[in-house]
């Protein structure tokens, strides 16, 4: 059965590498311009509703997170349709009060990554998009509201220091990042915001504690071997929690409801005339709406 996909994908990430309410109806391969994506795509229903859901560190978890291809990932849920983006990770804690199996739905980013490619743009196509609120705040707050109804302690808003590892901090960058009034600190989730705004996709991540990093003097410090024990303990709230967020969004989004929508409306700079013929090809599921469907120039 093939499945026409609807508004909505999923990111499962460590420890979450699918969903048990999922009724999967088919698992597709997708190429792109940037490669190929982390897995095969598993496409089907979600209480009722038409979702893509991915691993995000492929299945059995072989990818670190610097050799995600986020570009090849977002893309690929772009050119299925999706309008809405969920991501699940797995994060340190930076606060007392934010505490293991807490989530977290963060609201902003720093940066501490290095080296990752993170436009879809470049090669003779400039494009400079507002990211000053990098996360969607419609999707955010039905994220918030469902998370709590499924019956996890959630933490609305929140700093989350994107950094580069695979290794964990060291003790005085996890106190730098207390420092900075961070709140959580994970290794993916800063890429995916900015490729989601880039390809007009609505993002919000659910923020999993399992660990407070390494700066708390009262608990051990993070192992995988910790991190993993928690996101089992969590996994079921986790996906009741994203069952719920996909039965409760709106069918469709409203215009101008969220930036994320028109993020590209002022955001390309070159004029059409000049932009390669290749580049609109590859980026016609991006730019195709504005820039004439990649059609020969």
């Amino acid at each position: 059965m093939s499945v026409d996909v609807g508004p909505i994908g999923i990111i499962g990430g460590s420890g979450l590498y699918g969903m048990e309410e999922l009724e999967v109806h088919e698992e597709r391969a997708i190429a792109t311009p940037f490669g190929s994506p982390s897995e095969v795509f598993v496409l089907g229903e979600l209480r009722g509703r038409p979702v893509a859901f991915l691993a995000r560190h492929g299945r059995g978890h072989r990818i670190l997170p610097s050799e995600l291809n986020f570009r090849a990932n977002i893309y690929a849920f772009k050119s299925l349709g999706v309008e809405r983006l969920i991501s699940l990770s797995a994060v340190g804690s930076l606060r007392r009060r934010y505490q293991p199996t807490h989530i977290v739905v963060p609201d902003q980013f720093i940066d501490r990554t290095r080296h990752r490619p993170d436009t879809f743009f470049g090669n003779g196509l400039a494009a400079h998009v507002a990211f000053a609120d990098p996360i969607c705040p419609v999707l955010m707050a039905v994220c918030a509201d469902q998370s709590a109804a499924a019956g996890a302690v959630v933490h609305r808003g929140g700093i989350y220091v994107c950094m580069e590892g695979p290794q964990f901090s060291t003790r005085a960058e996890s106190f730098m990042h207390r420092g900075w009034g961070a709140d959580v600190i994970g290794m993916t989730n800063l890429q995916e915001a900015k490729l989601a705004r880039e390809a007009e996709i609505c993002y919000a991540t659910l923020a999993l504690i399992t660990d407070y990093d390494c700066w708390h003097e009262e608990e051990e410090d993070v192992t995988v071997e910790a991190v993993l024990a928690v996101l089992r303990q969590n996994a079921r709230t986790a996906q009741a929690a994203v069952a719920r967020i996909v039965e409760s969004l709106p069918a469709e989004r409203g215009p101008g409801e969220c930036p994320c929508v028109n993020a590209l409306e002022q955001a390309l700079i070159t004029d059409p005339a000049v932009v390669p013929a290749s580049v609109l090809r590859d980026l016609e599921p991006i730019v195709g709406r504005l820039l004439g469907n990649g059609r020969e120039r």
